[in-house]
């Protein structure tokens, strides 16, 4: 309940603060899973396993190197799925949602600290924001549990089927990826139509940005109350969330035609499937590549035409202000915009009617240069300290680091100084490089204030 007040005593910074929260929360998180009831008898967790489960669940990534079903007791699971919940939101909004819910005291301090762990551009309404959020939250995935307990209790029992229905609907919610159910993940439901499409919704909801969402249901709701046409009503909505809902679909289509066309005749994916299931598993593959980490058949399967195209969508993400990483769709959007521009001789980047700020390039150009070169840096580290296919590095990295979980079986095979790689890997990835790099920078104020001539620089 007095995080931020007792954080704020460590560090003044809000770039410290947020990576500060989600570091205390996985050291906790690690303590908890060591004791000895959260793990099943016959098996012992090292303080390595604990560390590892604690990230993956904070960082809602979903790489595991043991199994959660097996491994972890009723307690165990509980406490990976209330990280995944605070991963997912952010521990400064868990925190701060308590404040107003005791009736806190909310400073001014307060709500930019907010502000920055959503990542907004105003405080304006924020506390409001806040609880729609959390609403939202819950309202999503209880409906959606209810669903899956549809298929879950029959075959599970009511209890356990209750818990695997909760444990899997906050876990899609918040893209980490982990179930309870077996070990071959969401593979033995590939033909089940509730359970892939609550996931595949589940999964959208939480990767489209909740900003998306309140704007989507204002503009729905002004629209019946004055009669408004669907296409007048689409037509209302702000060109923040045009443009994420407009390239999600074009991602999600394109990463399926993609998939069912190279893995077509695959049969260690999709190649002894029929025609339906093939579309509707490809569909799945693609939507849950950005970020969410379920599978429906093993990735090492994959083809390396399939690892290539996969590894492009689990870099560019899910969407801003929502439980996905990556480093966004609308961050992608905006440097394809930037090389267009600069190409075409445009000196401004209009999108949907509406200019894009030097600000916004100039971020978006930052946080992807920052993304790959994190990418490239834990790809060379992963490779230095094991011995496989450079694929397979390559798609585990890209995996932690846009916090996705999928894996081509080489997270559990991992040595020590492997997955304190990956660990490293799926906390960046989580609070981001920029943030990372915004942390540890020096404050340049002062050095903006002295002028220079300008340079003559050859470039390209």
């Amino acid at each position: 309940m007095n995080l931020i007040n007792t954080l704020k005593k460590i560090t003044l910074s809000p770039e410290r603060l947020i990576p500060a929260s989600f570091f205390i929360t996985i050291i906790i998180g690690t303590l908890l899973l060591m004791l000895p009831f959260s793990t099943t008898e016959g098996n012992s967790t090292g303080i390595l396993t604990a560390l590892f489960t604690a990230t993956t669940s904070v960082c809602v990534t979903g790489l595991v190197v043991v199994d959660t079903y097996a491994h972890w007791t009723f307690f165990g699971q509980l406490v990976i799925m209330i990280l995944a919940q605070i991963g997912g939101l952010g521990m400064i909004s868990i925190a701060s949602m308590l404040m107003v819910i005791t009736h806190k005291k909310f400073t001014m301090s307060n709500r930019l600290l907010l502000q920055d762990s959503f990542n907004l551009n105003s405080s304006t309404k924020l506390l409001l924001f806040l609880t729609r959020v959390f609403k939202g939250t819950m309202l999503v995935e209880g409906c959606c549990a209810i669903l899956y307990s549809f298929v879950f209790i029959p075959e599970f029992g009511f209890w356990h089927g209750l818990w695997i229905s909760i444990f899997n609907s906050v876990s899609a919610f918040c893209n980490a990826g982990m179930d309870i159910i077996g070990p071959n993940s969401l593979a033995d439901y590939r033909n089940n139509p509730i359970v892939m499409s609550v996931t595949m919704f589940l999964i959208i909801m939480g990767g489209i940005g909740f900003v998306v969402w309140f704007d989507v249901l204002h503009t729905i709701k002004e629209g019946i109350i004055k009669k408004f046409t669907p296409i007048m009503i689409a037509e209302r909505l702000s060109e923040h969330s045009k443009l994420v809902i407009s390239f999600t679909i074009f991602l999600i289509v394109g990463g399926m035609m993609s998939f069912l066309l190279v893995e077509f005749n695959n049969p260690g994916t999709i190649g002894n499937l029929s025609f339906g299931e093939k579309l509707a598993n490809s569909l799945f593959e693609s939507i849950t590549m950005r970020t969410a980490g379920f599978a429906t058949f093993p990735q090492e399967n994959l083809t390396t035409t399939s690892c290539l195209i996969a590894c492009i969508l689990m870099f560019i993400g899910g969407s801003p202000v929502g439980t996905a990483g990556g480093v966004k769709t609308v961050t992608f959007f905006l440097l394809i915009m930037n090389v267009r521009s600069f190409v075409q001789h445009e000196n401004r980047k209009i999108i949907f009617r509406r200019s894009v700020s030097e600000d916004s390039m100039r971020k978006a150009s930052a946080v992807t240069f920052v993304g790959a070169i994190a990418v490239i840096s834990f790809i060379i580290l992963l490779s230095l300290v094991t011995t496989v296919p450079l694929e397979d590095v390559l798609f585990e990295i890209v995996s932690a680091c846009g916090t996705v979980g999928l894996s081509r079986a080489l997270t559990p095979s991992l040595g020590t100084l492997g997955r304190l790689v990956v660990i490293m890997a799926m906390f960046l990835g989580r609070i981001g490089p920029v943030s990372m790099v915004a942390m540890l920078a020096k404050n340049k104020s002062d050095s903006n204030k002295i002028s220079y001539a300008q340079g003559i620089f050859y470039v390209g």
